[in-house]
């Protein structure tokens, strides 16, 4: 059985979703030891004793709670189904390297899609560290005005 399935159909931890089923889509990214994995394949048998971190406890986190400061601040939200994703990945991003670079940040949140395309404001988030510019545009997503 998926780990997916376990946090949401047996410990009733919803706030983790269910995108594509192939980890494709990042919806279902939550923190193993610290790394962003993808729920919807992990066999829950291979968790054994690491430590599980899900949307519903990152904001306890000094990264996962600027992370989602910023995304209110920011306004980032549009349908909401892929943020617990994003926040993850975004927070594990910022766990790993205090501060990114454009690479780090197009390579980690590239696995994570936004179908409503919410990709400048998420992009915008990931660089508030550096203080980028306010509408500079994600490399990994090649919207318009990408350089």
């Amino acid at each position: 059985m998926p780990l997916l399935w376990v946090l949401r159909d047996v410990l009733g931890l919803t706030g983790t979703k269910f995108g594509c089923g192939i980890a494709q889509c990042g919806a279902c990214t939550v923190h193993l030891d610290g790394k962003p994995v993808r729920s919807c394949l992990l066999p829950v048998g291979t968790v054994g004793s690491r430590e599980i971190t899900t949307i519903e406890v990152i904001g306890a986190t000094p990264n996962g709670a600027k992370v989602q400061k910023a995304w209110l601040d920011r306004e980032v939200i549009q349908c909401g189904y892929c943020q617990s994703g994003q926040i993850m990945s975004a927070t594990a991003l910022l766990d790993a390297i205090p501060n990114p670079d454009d690479a780090d940040i197009d390579a980690a949140m590239a696995g994570n899609i936004c179908r409503c395309k919410t990709y400048v404001r998420l992009c915008e988030l990931s660089r508030l560290e550096r203080h980028q510019p306010r509408y500079e545009l994600c490399h990994a997503h090649r919207e318009p005005g990408c350089q």
